[in-house]
């Protein structure tokens, strides 16, 4: 194995912006990816490594404002024990759960999750589907980039390289309801096949309205689909509405072949986790 290359450990986050500013240098928090990075087996080494563990800037979960507000060192089993997150935002309880084993949810964070990128991050279309906003900063200042701008290609984000997530801020609209759902080669301990979240307000008799269908694992990015959120918007979860939006799915996506599943499983699989996310929400 390759030598390990030198870590900083700043505890204040003005010393974080000044490292990165330097360059040449990789933030790390949990490590579950970064620790595979330096064996340089997927890729080049990380010349220097920053250290994020110390930042308490970066930690908390919190309801301000009608919204969650998520520090970028949450982990995985801080949402998943937080009763905040459990009220108001279930389903990113659910895809935190999903997430490798407990030695991967007490290390792993949600910052890490979006910086990494990777089209199979679990709570990814959670973020997408609930149109989270990513607050970045460095020594230029901060900024907010909605969620849906923030992937721009396979491992590639609006981040630049002399920025640090911050926090991620999640609007908490009244009515609104989000589901989660996970396929993959085992119940647990498994990269995603499909995932998928499905939000939606309900307006009743005028069906639903702010649609969202959120994938990953199934494209270089997590993507939403916007031809079937149009079929379910200002519809409701009626069997014609459920088979109409699980065929416009089924022809809208371009699913990714790779080592561990199919474009067509992936299609056909999408599909029908859609049609079951909304049989449970009409109740038939």
């Amino acid at each position: 194995m390759p030598a390990e290359p030198p870590i900083d450990s700043p505890r204040r986050l003005f010393e974080a912006y000044e490292l990165l500013a330097a360059g040449s240098t990789r933030p790390i928090a949990g490590g579950t990816d970064v620790m595979v990075a330096i064996t340089g087996e997927l890729g080049p080494i990380p010349e220097r490594m920053l250290d994020l563990s110390r930042l308490e800037e970066l930690r908390g979960i919190s309801l301000e404002q009608g919204a969650l507000l998520l520090g970028a060192r949450a982990t995985y089993t801080e949402i998943r024990r937080s009763t905040v997150c459990r009220e108001h935002l279930p389903a990113l309880v659910e895809a935190a759960a999903t997430i490798g084993a407990a030695q991967i949810q007490n290390r792993g964070t949600i910052g890490g999750n979006l910086a990494n990128a990777s089209p199979a991050g679990d709570t990814l279309p959670v973020l997408l589907a609930a149109d989270a906003v990513i607050l970045v900063g460095g020594q230029r200042g901060e900024r907010e980039i909605p969620v849906a701008d923030f992937f721009l290609d396979y491992r590639k984000t609006a981040l630049a390289p002399d920025e640090l997530i911050l926090q991620v801020q999640v609007p908490l609209p009244r009515g609104r309801s989000l589901r989660f759902r996970k396929v993959g080669t085992r119940r647990a301990q498994a990269i995603s096949k499909v995932v998928m979240a499905l939000a939606w307000q309900d307006l009743g008799s005028a069906g639903w309205k702010d649609v969202r269908v959120a994938l990953g694992s199934v494209a270089a990015t997590p993507i939403r689909a916007r031809a079937t959120e149009a079929v379910l918007e200002g519809a409701g979860p009626t069997p014609e509405v459920a088979d109409r939006a699980a065929e416009t799915l089924a022809g809208e996506l371009q699913p990714i072949d790779d080592v561990r599943s199919t474009a067509e499983y992936r299609r056909a699989v999408s599909a029908r986790i859609l049609h079951r996310l909304l049989r449970d929400a009409g109740g038939w």
